[in-house]
């Protein structure tokens, strides 16, 4: 294989990020809308006087955006001391071993069980950041299965993208807009299912297309110069013991307990950490570890996610320093005005162009849908356009673009993880993506000619 061009690591491309936003502030009006609590109030836009960024704000913003990632920075330490701690009691390599056995020569079904998998969590509870304790797992097991990293990796973030896109009941994102639009909650659900089903099959395909070439030729891996030989090997001895088993079972019991606290009691990072650190403590106990060695184990997997913590800070500094220089709403102001007038079938995938863009911006699902939504649903009505339709390419432009956008502190955590390069990744994820984005514009199109309500 001839030698691949060096590309920058991922801290350097969002640090340059950060500076190219800094500069843009100097470029774009200062601005906002009035605000009904976190929603915006359509038309309300105006130019606001604001100090400019000082020179070095691109250095200062830096501790600003971990401390506003602290949450999920947090978490990753936690989890990753978590799973190393369940991984020294051998539970772990035990499971992969036995998956070893009856998979390696079927693939095809751990690719399409667990991206369907990823994919409904991310589409009824809104389940992202925990799937994060999932790539180191899954990143063993591909490489034993002759695969690689971008597979694990597309795996987990190709179920949530997905899973977000076609969302059906995402307490996050779409029943926020939909609350927003002033539509009924659930509403248009059998859409939003049939969607799913479609765009998880088309993510089963490129994945599976891009594994048959790494199974027929190793050297097509988009990371075949990466190292992998520490930190995802596994030892020789992958026996299931009594020990092993009960580790599995106190797993297994602790995801289900915050599969049910997502779902049922609105829980979030931090009650899902105290899940976790339960785990640690129970498997450390029957997996005979000890109080020093559980110690151990937990600090050398909370070391290993310092590089994950370090990009999700500084992907969040981006949109601290576009806050701070408040010219996010003077762009979703500028991207929304481009619609007006428009027919409505092009109205309609303009929406879909502009939610793609905000997301860039404003990475989260449910800021995104409280800035955006306000403006798109008049919008919607004056473009012939339904609500529901409006919604939908919201969904689409959100859910998608996160496989994508570099300020997404999650995907840049979860490749860290994988030791994935960024334009690795994207020349993985951006085919998959122009199949996905054609499938969005059919939908929207349609939506608009049925009237999809």
């Amino acid at each position: 294989m001839s030698p691949r061009r060096r590309v920058p690591d991922a801290l350097v491309l969002i640090f340059a990020l950060i500076v190219l936003a800094q500069l843009a502030s100097y470029v774009l009006p200062a601005g906002e809308f009035e605000r009904d609590g976190r929603r915006v109030v359509p038309g309300t836009w105006r130019a606001v006087d604001v100090e400019p960024l000082p020179p070095l704000a691109f250095l200062t913003s830096i501790p600003a955006g971990l401390s506003a990632a602290h949450d999920i920075i947090f978490f990753v330490f936690i989890a990753g001391g978590v799973i190393s701690v369940v991984r020294a009691t051998g539970a772990i390599d035990a499971s992969i071993g036995a998956a070893i056995a009856r998979l390696a020569s079927r693939p095809g079904w751990l690719v399409a069980g667990m991206v369907g998998l990823f994919a409904l969590g991310a589409s009824t509870v809104g389940m992202a950041e925990e799937y994060m304790p999932f790539v180191p797992v899954l990143v063993t097991l591909c490489l034993a299965l002759r695969l690689d990293a971008v597979v694990a990796v597309g795996i987990v973030y190709v179920g949530a993208g997905v899973g977000y896109a076609c969302a059906a009941l995402n307490p996050f994102t779409v029943l926020i807009a939909q609350d927003i639009a002033g539509l009924p909650l659930t509403s248009g659900q059998a859409v939003r299912w049939a969607l799913l089903v479609v765009c998880a099959a088309i993510g089963v395909h490129h994945i599976l297309g891009y594994a048959q070439r790494l199974r027929g030729d190793p050297a097509a891996s988009l990371v075949a110069d990466v190292d992998y030989s520490s930190g995802f090997d596994l030892p020789d001895d992958v026996r299931f013991t009594p020990r092993r088993l009960a580790v599995l079972v106190v797993l297994a019991a602790g995801v289900g307990l915050f599969v049910y606290g997502v779902a049922a009691r609105g829980w979030y990072l931090a009650e899902l950490s105290a899940v976790f650190l339960g785990i640690a403590l129970l498997a450390a106990g029957v997996g005979g570890l000890g109080p020093d060695g559980a110690a151990r184990a937990f600090i050398r997997g909370a070391a290993e996610m310092t590089a994950t913590a370090l990009l999700i800070g500084f992907a969040r500094t981006i949109q601290v320093v576009l806050s701070e220089a408040q010219v996010i709403d003077t762009i979703v102001d500028g991207l929304a005005a481009s619609l007006a007038g428009l027919p409505s079938h092009a109205a309609a995938l303009g929406m879909l162009v502009v939610q793609s863009v905000c997301n860039l911006f404003i990475p989260s699902g449910s800021g995104q849908a409280y800035v955006t939504m306000p403006i798109m649903a008049p919008l919607a009505d004056l473009t012939g356009v339904t609500r529901q339709t409006a919604v939908l390419a919201y969904q689409f432009g959100d859910g998608f673009t996160n496989m994508l956008v570099p300020t997404n502190a999650l995907l840049m955590g979860m490749l860290g993880l994988g030791r994935i390069p960024y334009q690795r990744w994207a020349a993985f994820v951006v085919p998959l993506l122009v199949k996905l984005y054609v499938v969005a514009a059919v939908a929207l199109v349609a939506a608009v000619a049925l009237g999809y309500r």
